[in-house]
This record gives C-alpha cells, structure tokens and sequence, in this order.
C-alpha cells in the first residue's frame, strides 16, 4: 500500500477499538495525528499523539479539533445494543453534522466515515447484496437508524471543497476488541445457541479495518470521482456466526456453547426485556435484545466487489490469522 503523503489528521473516537488502530498505524507512518474523544488516553499520550477531549454533540469542540487538519477519519459513534434515542441521536447525528460543519469551516479536504452494515438490515436474511441495498422502512434499534441518518448527510455533504467516503466494515475484532469477543466471554457459561446456527455472516480483522480507512483517504485524494460513495468491508469471506462465536471462545481457552434457543423466542424474549427496561427505566441493557437475536441468528454478509475495485482492498489478514493473534493477545490480557 502506497504511504498517504505527510498531512495534519484527526480521528475522532481516537481512544476506542477501531479509532485506536487506526491513530497507531497513522502514527507509525509518521503522519501528525489528533484524537478527539470524551476521555483521556495514555497510550495515545506516548504515541505522542495530540488530544482533544469534549463531547461530539458541543460544535465549537469539534472546531477547535478540526483547525489545521487536512483529513478527518471519523469513528466516534454511540455503540449498538441498547440505550436511549435521544442519546443516539446527539452522538450519530447531531455529532456527525457538527464534524461535516467543522471540515466546512476549518477547510478539511476529505473526510472518512466509519458507518456500519447495519443501516440495511431489515430483519430477514441478507445474503452478497451490495450498496445499492435500500434502507429499510423500519428500524428495530436507535443505533441503526441514528448510523443511517449519519450517512446520508455525509453523502450529501460530499463536494468541490469537501471529499467524503463512507465505509461499512461488518462485526470487527481482533486485539484490541473492547464489544465483540469481551461480551462473549463474560456471557460463556450462559450462552445458547439461538436459531439453527445455519445463518452466514461477515466479520472484518481489525487490521483490515484499518487498511480500508487508510486506503479510502488515499484512493479519496487519487480519484475525486467516489467522493460520497459508501463501501461494505469485511473479511470476504463469510462464516457460520456460531462457528465464530466459538472460535472466539476458543481463542479464550473456552468451551463451545451449548445448548439452543429458537430464534423466535429470543427475539420475543428481546422484545419483551426491551419493553421492561424502558418502562421501568432500569440502568444496564437487557441480557438479550431484538438487534441480539438478530445479529446472531441471522444471515448477513456482503459484496465487497466495489471496496476491491475502487479502493484496491482486499483482506491482509486472514481469519485464521487472526484468530491466532486473537487469543495470543487474550492470553496476555
């Protein structure tokens, strides 16, 4: 991969799993990096990497981020299952138009955007479509309608002045990961399979990820043309979720889940457990939800074709690969 040439850029959610990676291979390519995130970090700090801390939703920070910056990569988002709309909302959309608003003002050139694949699921299988995939008419979750308004106004953002790419990288993990495997492991002893455990699905190793942002950026500034396109990322090879599942279990030194659930108690269970906890405000998220039973029962994965065209990606590390440094990273955790 070719280097992107020496520029000023920002990462916002510079201090999460992906956004990490990304700041740590921007970093070791000698470009001058800033994270803007809510906290402080540390091992940003020894990277030498310039922080910002704020909130997405306050404009005037995110100016203050985006001055002097050529490319804005930005990652920072309210993560899926579960939580309030109008928490989802300040932070994916409202956060969103103030980093559009910030590139405008400050003269940023491109902007990279992290959206998610599951701004198309609709509840039933989805099996290699690409991106002209509609949006669906109804969302179960705050997370993918908040995700699917974001993108559009980054699309619609897109001009002369301001070049914009969205990207849909599905399921990321590796070392690193503080969502997927995490979750999984803390939930091992009571985990059941939910549905037939047939269903395919895309993931996507975090340095993959990674490789996508960067070439996006780079592929931005060659070709102006795919300015406001979205791109689906992953691995390229889709996997039997539960194989997955356990295959992360494994990485832990842990059994095999055992056990199952029909797919449509889980998404009643979901359902019903959702309704408690909004009714009686209860803090925490429900042990299942609606977006749960769905991701894991549910065939989901995605044409990459575009991404290998226009970008020139392609996966670098293989699932077996990964799963390998996957558990030696777990093992050292």
């Amino acid at each position: 991969m070719a280097a992107i040439t020496k520029q000023n850029i920002l990462v916002t959610g510079g201090g999460g799993f992906l956004g990490k990676a990304i700041v740590t291979r921007l970093v070791e390519a000698g470009e001058n990096v800033r994270s803007f995130s809510r906290n402080f970090y540390p091992e940003l700090k020894s990277m030498g990497v310039d922080q910002i801390q704020g909130d997405i939703g306050d404009n005037s920070a995110i100016i203050k981020a985006c001055n002097g910056i050529q490319t804005v990569f930005h990652v920072a988002a309210k993560p899926p299952p579960w939580g309030n709309y109008a928490d989802y909302y300040r932070t994916n959309v409202v956060g969103t138009q103030n980093v559009i608003d910030a590139c405008n003002s400050q003269k940023v050139s491109k902007l990279v955007y992290t959206s998610t694949p599951t701004v198309v699921f609709n509840g039933t299988d989805i099996e290699g479509v690409d991106e002209s995939f509609p949006y669906p008419a109804r969302y179960a979750t705050p997370y993918s309608k908040t995700k699917a308004l974001a993108e559009q106004k980054v699309v619609k953002s897109s001009s002369g002045n301001l070049r914009t790419i969205i990207l849909r990288p599905h399921e990321i993990w590796g070392p690193g990961d503080n969502h997927i495997a995490p979750r999984l492991i803390a939930r091992a002893k009571r985990l059941k399979r939910i549905g037939n455990g047939k269903n395919l699905i895309d993931t996507t190793y975090i340095d993959n990820a990674v490789d996508a942002h960067l070439l996006a950026s780079e592929k931005l500034e060659e070709n102006p043309a795919i300015s406001g396109k979205i791109y689906f990322i992953s691995q390229g090879e889709p996997v039997l979720a539960w194989d997955m599942i356990n295959a992360f279990l494994k990485a832990a030194g842990l059994g095999p889940v055992k056990g199952s659930v029909p797919y449509r108690i889980a998404w009643l269970t979901g359902a019903f457990l959702e309704i408690v906890y909004k009714i009686f405000r209860l803090s925490g998220e429900p042990y299942i939800t609606r977006f749960m039973a769905y991701a894991v029962a549910r065939t989901h994965w995605f044409d990459i074709s575009a991404a290998k065209r226009d970008l020139g990606y392609s996966p670098r590390v293989s699932m077996e690969e990964g799963l390998r440094l996957l558990e030696d990273w777990l093992k050292k955790t």
